[in-house]
């Protein structure tokens, strides 16, 4: 074969290629613009995460050394506001956190679908038990336990997808964090005696990244 008769099938081979690309990046295209299209009909929003309550089973702190041992209950709500799409909600782990340092460990929240205009409740429990805090913190939160006011925040960490009719899209990461007033033994808000615990309605809102 000739060197002119290699160059040829060179140079076809190459404009094939050429065509296959373009047509693969023209496929690409009209998918993004599509799904951007129906992204920005749809307008999208993020769900809305509320604090109902706490219910304290316990909550110790030892002087020397630091260490947390807290069992508490919480329910929280998640609404979605959107009226076409479905959230899934692939992995939650909420864990309660002191002046930005963790005091619980991470308890994990079944996988759960949230439909069109649908509102999810969730109530576990978290807990840790000798819990390592930090000096300063400790001494923080004895006195704040004593005198009656603790602001704990309530923070949810996980992955969530979007459906529109058939097609989901890719995972997200979703970041919730709730404050959580805790009275303990305020008379403005002395809670309710559930047993041995005590239950304090909270009712606020929540902050939602994605």
């Amino acid at each position: 074969m000739s060197t002119k008769q290699c160059s040829h099938h060179k140079d076809r081979r190459k404009r094939i290629i050429r065509r296959v690309c373009s047509v693969l990046l023209v496929i690409l295209f009209i998918c993004l613009l599509t799904f951007l299209i129906i992204w920005a009909v749809l307008q999208p929003k993020k769900p809305r995460f509320t604090l109902q309550d706490a219910t304290i089973y316990a909550f110790n702190v030892t002087a020397v050394p630091n260490l947390l041992t807290s069992n508490f209950q919480v329910t929280v709500t998640s609404r979605n506001p959107n009226s076409k799409i479905g959230i899934y909600y692939d992995k939650l782990d909420i864990f309660a956190t002191y002046r930005s340092q963790q005091i619980t460990y991470f308890t994990t929240i079944l996988p759960a679908y949230q439909g069109h205009k649908d509102t999810n409740v969730w109530s576990p429990f978290i807990y840790g038990t000798n819990v390592p805090v930090a000096p300063y913190n400790g001494v923080a939160l004895s006195q704040d336990q004593a005198s009656g006011d603790i602001l704990l925040m309530i923070k949810m960490n996980g992955r969530v997808r979007w459906k529109v009719g058939s097609f989901t899209s890719g995972r997200y990461h979703i970041h919730v964090t709730c404050p959580a007033y805790i009275p303990f033994g305020n008379n403005r808000n002395s809670g309710i005696a559930v047993g041995s615990a005590v239950k304090y309605q909270l009712s606020t809102k929540c902050k939602v990244s994605v």
